[in-house]
C-alpha cells in the first residue's frame, strides 16, 4: 500500500502510545523509524516495529523513561537514556550538544542505557545542517567476532560522520558517511530472515566460522568484518568509545535487539561535534564545498549520503510503498 510519511508516523506513533510508551517518545520513535524507511534503510525502518513493541509490553524497553542530562565537564554531556528508547536521547543530545560545541568549539556527549540506535546518519545530519561537524560510534549486541575467532564479542558497531558543505544558508546537502563495521549491517540479514530469502555467502559466518547463505544459521553465527582484520579492529575502537567511555554495556553483555527476552540492552552511544569554525575560520563552507565539486565532477563518482536524502526528498512528496506484510504485522499489534 502507498502511504505519506504524515500517515505512517502517525500509524507508528499511535502503536506505540497504545503499548504503553510516552506520547512524545512514541513520536521520536516513530519519527525515526519512518525516515529510515524514507531513507531506503528498510533493515532500521518499519519492520523493527513489532520487535520494538513485544520488548515494550515485555518490560525490555521502558516506554514511560525519559532521558535526563548530566553536564560533569564544560565540553562533556553525560544521557541516561534510563532503558527507553534511543530516539528521544539521541534528540536531547542534538539540541543540546550542538549550542554546547558552538560555545567551546568541540563538544561531546556520551550515551548510556540506551536502545538501538537506528540509521546514524539521520542523527549526524542534524549536526552538519547547524554548521557543525559530527562523529557518532555505537555498539550493538555481540555479533562479530575478533579477527581470527568465532565467538561474538563486537557488535556490528557503526560510525556515522557528516560535515557541512557551504553555509547552512546555502542550503547544499551535507556529505554524511554511516557505516557498520560488519560487511553489512545485520539489520539487513534479518530483513532476509522475513522475507525468507538467501544472503550473499560473504556477509556472515556459520557458528563454525564458514560461510552461509543461510539467514537463520547467519543470526545464530558471526557477522562478517568489514575490510577483515581492520573491520575488527575498528569495532573495538568503537565498542571502547561507546561503551567504555560511557559506562553502557559493552557489546557481549547486551541482550537481542530482535526479540523481547532478557534485560534492556543498555548499550551506548558516544557523539563528537565540532564547530569547524574555531580552527578553520569563516571559510570552511566554502572550502567544503569546492572539495565538493571537485569530487562531484567526475563521471560515476557520489557524494556520500546524497542517495539517502534525495530518497527520503522523493518520499516526502510522493510517499512510500510498503509490503502488505509490514503493514499487517504492524496492524496485528
Amino acid at each position: 500500500m502507498h502511504h505519506t510519511l504524515a500517515d505512517l508516523e502517525r500509524q507508528i506513533a499511535t502503536v506505540f502510545e497504545t503499548s504503553g510508551v510516552l506520547p512524545a517518545s512514541a513520536r521520536s520513535v516513530a519519527r525515526a523509524l519512518v525516515a529510515a524507511e524514507a531513507a531506503g534503510q528498510s533493515g532500521h525502518g518499519l519492520r523493527r516495529v513489532p520487535a520494538y513493541v513485544k520488548q515494550v509490553r515485555s518490560g525490555k524497553v521502558d516506554g514511560l523513561a525519559q532521558a535526563s542530562l548530566a553536564h560533569p565537564r564544560p565540553g562533556v554531556l553525560a544521557i541516561d537514556a534510563r532503558d527507553g528508547f534511543a530516539y528521544p536521547a539521541l534528540d536531547l543530545a542534538v539540541s543540546t550538544l550542538a549550542p554546547l560545541a558552538r560555545s567551546q568549539g568541540i563538544a561531546s556527549a556520551g550515551i548510556f542505557r540506551s536502545h538501538h540506535a537506528g540509521v546514524m546518519a539521520l542523527t549526524v545530519e542534524r549536526f552538519a545542517e547547524e554548521g557543525l561537524v559530527a562523529m557518532m560510534f555505537a555498539n550493538a549486541p555481540a555479533a562479530m567476532a575478533p579477527w581470527g575467532g568465532r565467538k561474538p564479542l563486537f557488535g556490528t558497531n557503526p560510525i556515522a560522520f557528516a560535515v557541512p558543505v557551504g553555509e547552512p544558508a546555502d542550503g547544499i546537502d551535507p556529505i554524511v558517511i554511516d557505516l557498520a563495521l560488519s560487511k553489512v549491517a545485520r539489520g539487513k540479514v534479518m530483513e532476509a530472515q522475513q522475507k525468507r530469502v538467501a544472503i550473499p555467502d560473504d556477509w556472515a559466518l556459520d557458528p563454525q566460522g564458514q560461510p552461509t547463505t543461510d539467514p537463520d544459521i547467519a543470526m545464530q553465527g558471526t557477522m562478517a568484518p568489514a575490510g577483515g582484520a581492520k573491520g575488527a579492529a575498528l569495532a573495538l575502537m568503537v565498542e571502547v568509545l561507546s561503551a567504555g567511555t560511557t559506562g553502557a554495556h559493552f557489546s557481549h553483555e547486551a541482550s537481542s535487539l530482535f526479540d523481547d527476552k532478557g534485560p534492556p540492552p543498555a548499550l551506548g552511544h558516544f557523539i563528537i561535534a565540532i564547530d569547524p569554525q574555531a580552527t578553520a575560520g569563516a571559510g570552511f563552507g566554502a572550502r567544503m564545498a569546492a572539495l565538493a565539486t571537485l569530487m562531484a565532477s567526475e563521471e560515476g563518482v557520489r557524494l556520500p549520503g546524497r542517495r539517502g536524502r534525495s530518497l527520503r526528498r522523493e518520499a516526502q512528496e510522493t510517499g512510500l510503498s510498503i509490503d502488505d506484510s509490514v503493514m499487517q504485522a504492524i496492524a496485528a499489534l
